[in-house]
């Protein structure tokens, strides 16, 4: 197997003289991380263009670059897809129509500050404003590089009580910034205390520092960790550049401790925007133990309107993985929806028309074929104790599903002008 890239942070004039022992250690990385442009200069070529158009930028949009993942750049070609992800770029300044600062709106389904609770049984926890990277494509650059800051105690304990208090809440997602900036015992503070909670049945942590800042990922950390499964963790590479020989062994050590990793890549156009590049990635994720999750399409958020591609290059890249590779291979492509509407996948259409009895079906090879279903199609189901004594737990809450399960016979938008009449 081709072995992955291995960083010498020496060839850099700017960390030659660096103990390995420093270079190693997070704590160093993040006192050194890259902030201005003389800092930069020493790192890439910046001409005067360039330093005229990042004057204008930080004057809005602050940079910050760990030393690690710097190495990764090529000094010598502007369109780099790790440089094009870590240097600003005066397109971070033009703000289209359709820009957002919170498309997500997740402020707006925020019933408590730093928590979002938008879908049924799952909340999203932002627990610090800081990132050891400011990645260009951010989508929440409202807060993250603006204020760094980790939410209080005082706050994570408000989230926290909210979540005691809504036992509908079975997964917690730890997001930010990100989490893995916080020290060991002030995150495994909140891991703990929501692990503590009995109908909290997973907890999930959204990270980039295997990607940005793999040092991070420390026996001692992992070690807490493994306390607290069911623990997930999400992951955020790009491109196949990003999976280096320490990326590959801070992944390594979270999954010998058990942890499942997930990875969730953005389509960026000039980037990762092409269906070989993208199989790729997805080839080499597996290769170190982590799963393809989701590509998401680049969201509406300002400032980054120069990353975006079309929905129609999405759906292009999953016809050029499903069949042609294996399914776990295969991440759900979503656009999570503006307004606060969530993840709605897309893909391919495989289902070409149906009868009553028949479905016309097309696979990867353009083969179409049929499916014909069986005389009785109902079941007969409603007796086992998951539909009767225990079926509180697990019948939909709202959406189409509740129409699906007799609950309900329409869903309204609010404030129709007919209900009004």
């Amino acid at each position: 197997m081709k072995p992955f890239k291995k960083v010498n942070y020496r060839e850099l004039e700017l960390y030659k003289d660096v103990a390995e022992e420093d270079w190693n250690d997070w704590t160093w990385q993040l006192k050194h991380v890259v902030r201005d442009i003389p800092t930069l200069k020493k790192i890439i070529p910046v001409d005067a263009l360039l330093e005229a158009d990042l004057e204008k930028c930080l004057l809005r949009f602050r940079m910050a670059i760990t030393p690690y993942y710097a190495t990764l750049m090529e000094s010598e070609y502007h369109r780099d897809v790790v440089r094009l992800q870590a240097v600003p770029t005066i397109n971070e300044l033009e703000r289209v129509i359709d820009d957002h600062d919170d498309p997500l709106h997740e402020d707006v389904d925020s019933p408590v500050p730093g928590l979002t609770h938008r879908y049924p049984d799952r909340v999203l926890l932002m627990v610090t404003h800081v990132c050891s990277m400011y990645c260009r494509h951010c989508t929440r650059r409202r807060v993250v590089g603006s204020r760094d800051t980790h939410l209080t105690k005082a706050q994570i304990d408000r989230c926290i009580d909210y979540i005691r208090n809504n036992p509908v809440v079975r997964d917690v997602l730890l997001s930010g910034g990100d989490p893995l900036t916080l020290p060991d015992d002030r995150l495994e503070y909140i891991i703990e205390q929501i692990r503590a909670i009995d109908h909290v049945e997973i907890i999930r942590i959204g990270t980039r520092t295997p990607v940005v800042l793999p040092m991070r990922i420390t026996e001692s950390l992992v070690t807490m960790l493994r306390k607290y499964h069911p623990l997930y963790v999400n992951t955020h590479f790009n491109h196949p550049d990003e999976i280096t020989e320490d990326a590959k062994d801070a992944c390594a050590r979270l999954a010998d401790a058990g942890i499942q990793l997930g990875n969730q890549t953005v389509l960026l156009r000039d980037i990762n925007d092409c269906p070989l590049i993208m199989k790729k990635l997805m080839h080499d994720l597996l290769k170190i133990r982590v799963k393809p999750y989701y590509i998401y399409q680049c969201d509406l958020s300002a400032g980054i309107s120069h990353f975006r591609t079309s929905i129609t290059k999405g759906i292009e890249i999953i016809e050029n993985l499903r069949g042609h590779t294996t399914g776990m291979a295969v991440p759900t492509f979503v656009v999570d929806a503006p307004g606060g509407g969530g993840k709605i996948p897309l893909m391919p259409n495989y289902l070409l028309s149906q009868s009553d009895r028949r479905f016309a079906l097309r696979n990867y090879e353009g083969v179409i074929t049929t499916y014909t279903q069986p005389d009785k199609v109902f079941s007969n189901c409603g007796r086992c104790n998951i539909c009767n004594e225990d079926g509180k737990d697990y019948r939909p809450l709202d959406g189409v599903a509740k129409l699906l399960a007799g609950e309900k016979i329409c869903l309204e938008p609010a404030n129709l002008i007919r209900r009004k009449r």
